[in-house]
C-alpha cells in the first residue's frame, strides 16, 4: 500500500508522521471518507467542500483542495481496488505538547484500503450517551472519535453494526458514522442538522433524491417507525432490520427499497453530484 503524506507518496511501511502531530496528541484534525469504485471517487467535490468547512470550524489553515485532489488521484492510481475506502486526514501538524497549535503548518494524509459492499440490512442499538447539539465540534467531521469508538464497541457486543444517539433534549440524532431515516405512514423523515447530527454527504443526496423531510423526531420514534434506514459513504442507503430488541420484519421495506434503488441509479448517473 502507498499513502500520501505531506506532499508525496510513501510505502505504508516507511510513511512517517511526527508523534507530536496535533492530530495524534489532542485529536486536532478533520477527515473525510470517500468511496472509490475502480479508482473513481464518488462525490469528491462535496467531500472536499465539507473538509474545508470542518477545517474552518476548527480554526485550521484552509486546506489546498487542488493538492488534496492530486493526492487522492495519486493514491487511487497507486492502489488499484474494485471498491475502496479512501481516507483524507488533515491535522494541526507538529505542535507543542498541549492544546496550543504550533507554527509548522498542517499535515495531510491520504490512504485507501479495499472494502466490500455492505449487506442490504443491518441491526442497530441505541446507546445511553448523548450528542451535544450545542457543542464546539457539533457539525464538524473531526478526528475526535473516541466517543464513537466506545458506542460502536457497545453495538458490536450486541450483534449490531451501528449505535444510534439521541441529543441532550431527547431527540433522535445520528449514528456513530451514519445518519438515520425513519418511515412513518409512507413519509421519509430524518433529523435536521440542528439536532446535532453531521451533515452527511449521502444524507443530503438521499434527502434531495427521495424527497425526505427534515424534522425533529423523538428518540422513541424508533419504537414505532414502519421502516428505518441508515445512510453513509460506505453504506449508501441501508435498511435496518432490528433496533435493540425490536425486529422490523421484511426489511428492506418498500419505501426503503425504493430509496435504495433511486440512490443507486442517481449515483451511477453522476459520480460527482452537486447540491446547489
Amino acid at each position: 500500500m502507498k499513502l500520501w503524506v505531506n506532499g508525496a507518496l510513501h510505502d505504508a511501511g516507511s510513511a512517517r508522521l511526527s508523534v507530536l502531530d496535533h492530530g495524534l496528541t489532542v485529536g486536532d484534525g478533520v477527515f473525510e471518507t470517500v468511496k472509490a469504485e475502480r479508482g473513481e471517487p464518488f462525490a469528491l467535490t462535496l467531500h472536499l467542500e465539507r473538509l474545508a468547512r470542518s477545517a474552518a470550524g476548527l480554526g485550521l489553515p484552509e486546506p489546498d483542495l487542488d493538492e488534496v485532489r492530486r493526492a487522492c488521484a495519486a493514491v487511487l492510481a497507486a492502489n488499484p481496488t474494485e471498491l475502496g475506502r479512501m481516507r483524507i486526514t488533515y491535522t494541526g501538524g507538529l505542535s507543542p505538547l498541549g492544546s496550543e497549535r504550533g507554527d509548522e503548518g498542517a499535515s495531510l494524509i491520504v490512504a485507501v484500503g479495499a472494502t466490500t459492499r455492505r449487506a442490504d440490512s443491518t441491526a442497530v442499538v441505541t446507546v445511553p450517551w448523548t450528542r451535544n447539539e450545542r457543542g464546539a465540534l457539533t457539525g464538524l467531521k473531526t478526528t475526535s472519535y473516541a466517543e464513537n469508538v466506545v458506542a460502536l464497541a457497545r453495538a458490536r457486543e450486541r450483534g449490531a453494526t451501528e449505535a444510534l444517539f439521541g441529543n441532550t433534549v431527547g431527540q433522535l440524532c445520528e449514528g456513530t458514522g451514519s445518519n438515520v431515516f425513519v418511515v412513518l405512514d409512507g413519509r421519509i423523515l430524518t433529523p435536521p442538522v440542528a439536532s446535532g447530527c453531521l451533515a452527511g454527504i449521502t444524507r443530503a443526496l438521499a434527502v434531495r433524491w427521495t424527497g425526505a423531510e427534515e424534522t425533529d423526531l423523538p428518540l422513541d420514534v424508533l419504537d414505532r417507525a414502519d421502516e428505518i434506514f441508515l445512510t453513509s459513504t460506505l453504506r449508501d442507503v441501508q435498511a435496518v432490520h432490528r433496533v435493540d430488541g425490536r425486529e422490523l420484519a421484511g426489511a428492506p421495506g418498500p419505501v426503503t427499497a425504493k430509496a435504495m434503488r433511486i440512490f443507486d441509479e442517481r449515483a451511477a448517473e453522476d459520480r460527482d453530484p452537486a447540491l446547489g
